[in-house]
């Protein structure tokens, strides 16, 4: 069965995923994000080592959002830049060295909910009677009000967005670091590490308060592995390359699905039988048909939840 899964990907579903990758890259602004799988057959390599699943995806001001995974066999910062060859905008990323090493044209977005994760993280191991009147507990609050402002900016548009920010969100967030500026911290504490965390991602997270349709977290990112880590519990590894690539590209095109509000099962079912057919007459004619845009989607692919208007899903050039 692993076989005729891993036919049926690189034979019918790889021209899919290879198109969404073009979309993807016609965008101005994405969000990155990797973690580990186990690959039990990797060339030159120990069963035991790690390999790596990056993720790449669309941000919230896309009108059809892509998500794509891709698999590597290391976490080098080759990775994205192969898979981001031609791209030109913002990515969204956590604070690993790699993304800094991209082309000049590529331009890192920090994330501050890592920034918060710090100071909560040290907050959790004090006592109880300490919180209260901790620098912890204060880094948190900072961070919480700048995210409590995204909530309130979420439904405007990109330009009153950048707008409401200059007014609110850049005055707090100035205020916080030169609250951090003035601490004087032990390097090796909880606070120290998360204080020079912050300090070292600042240029980085600030670029979100110059472009309304940048985010103040790469959370968007995180939320699109979750599946594939849930998965990961359950089926623990890979056992060939060739596998670990077919199971990305079914991710990719599942999750794709499911944020364009398509049944993902019906999705694929409808997928796998028109590409064998491509161009013939009572199939698709094109590959773009067969997009989770396409105005040719049959009812039937369409979440129940979600069903829309099919006008509503057609793919513009972006």
């Amino acid at each position: 069965m692993a076989n005729w899964l891993i036919k049926a990907s690189n034979e019918w579903l790889e021209p899919l995923y290879d198109r969404l990758r073009q979309k993807l890259l016609g965008h101005g602004v994405l969000h990155v994000d990797e973690t580990m799988v186990q690959v039990l057959k990797e060339p030159g390599k120990a069963a035991q080592s790690k390999s790596y699943m990056w993720l790449y995806r669309t941000s919230g001001d896309a009108r059809h959002q892509i998500v794509l995974y891709d698999y590597q066999p290391d976490r080098r910062y080759i990775r994205p830049k192969e898979f981001l060859e031609g791209y030109s905008g913002f990515i969204h990323t956590d604070g690993y060295e790699a993304y800094h090493k991209l082309r000049d044209n590529i331009v890192v977005v920090g994330c501050l909910a890592h920034v918060r994760r710090k100071f909560f993280d040290g907050l959790k191991i004090l006592p109880k009677e300490k919180q209260k009147d901790s620098h912890l507990l204060k880094g948190v609050e900072y961070c919480n009000k700048l995210f409590s402002y995204e909530r309130e900016f979420a439904s405007l548009t990109p330009e009153e967005r950048l707008k409401k920010r200059q007014q609110y969100s850049k005055p707090l967030f100035d205020e916080f670091y030169n609250w951090m500026e003035g601490l004087f911290v032990l390097p090796s504490s909880m606070l120290g590490q998360a204080v020079s965390y912050a300090r070292k991602q600042k240029k980085y997270i600030e670029r979100y308060l110059t472009d309304g349709r940048l985010e103040i977290s790469n959370n968007r990112a995180e939320r699109s592995l979750k599946p594939f880590v849930i998965g990961r519990i359950n089926w623990l590894f890979s056992n060939t390359p060739a596998g670990a690539r077919s199971s990305a590209i079914y991710y990719s095109l599942i999750e794709t699905a499911k944020e364009n509000g398509l049944n993902p099962y019906e999705y694929l079912t409808w997928v796998l039988s028109q590409m064998p057919n491509l161009g013939k007459a009572g199939y698709v004619a094109s590959v773009d048909e067969l997009l989770p845009g396409s105005t040719v989607l049959p009812e039937k692919v369409f979440a129940p939840t979600s069903k829309k208007d099919l006008e509503q899903y057609a793919w513009e050039e972006e």
